[in-house]
């Protein structure tokens, strides 16, 4: 819902059985690319535990988080078609027209400008694992830990919205029952 708030597109991958390292690196760098044309427009990429095929797309998740890069990601006429995609928008921006500059402000709209949704759970081994082999899984992330709501949460909620419900509704008498129903059926 944010990145649709916010005018982001949103992009996800799809796991099939042929899905592999390379074709992961493929999906990265068509959302890199679509940084760059878009002239930083934001991206959001969700990504699940569950489509973790291979540990080897952690790894390029965590060199983009780190430094916005993944090494050896393009080829050599790929990181040219790049500088020539990326030097009007350097250009206007101010900086100077050399590849490492270019290349840098290209870094930079990626990190601007991909933004990633990590959706982990952290029940078993393998999260804590992969938090010790992929350090910028913490180091680079804002971490949102969703946990159950406890029951006085969820009545104190319920009962403030009915409170501020139309009066014509005529729930007043009934404000602390709804409450209490509506946090058993939020919990189940």
């Amino acid at each position: 819902m944010a990145a649709f708030m916010a005018e982001y597109s949103l992009v996800t991958i799809e796991i099939t059985r042929s899905y592999d390292s390379v074709a992961f690196k493929e999906d990265i760098k068509s959302m890199m690319l679509n940084v760059a044309k878009s002239s930083g427009k934001g991206l959001v990429f969700l990504f699940s535990d569950t489509q973790i095929v291979k540990e080897s797309f952690l790894e390029c998740i965590n060199n983009i988080l780190n430094t916005g890069e993944v090494p050896n990601l393009f080829a050599a006429d790929e990181v040219e078609q790049i500088i020539g995609l990326v030097r009007p928008l350097a250009k206007a921006a101010g900086k100077q027209d050399s590849r490492d500059v270019i290349w840098s402000h290209f870094v930079h709209l990626v990190r601007e400008s991909l933004h990633i949704v990590l959706a982990f759970s952290p029940v078993g081994e393998a999260f804590r694992a992969r938090c010790r082999q992929f350090p910028s899984l913490i180091n680079c992330c804002t971490i949102d830990w969703f946990m159950p709501w406890p029951k006085d949460a969820l009545y104190s909620v319920a009962e403030r919205n009915y409170k501020d419900a139309d009066k014509s509704l005529g729930i007043d008498n009934y404000v602390g029952s709804l409450s209490t129903m509506s946090g058993v059926i939020h919990s189940s």
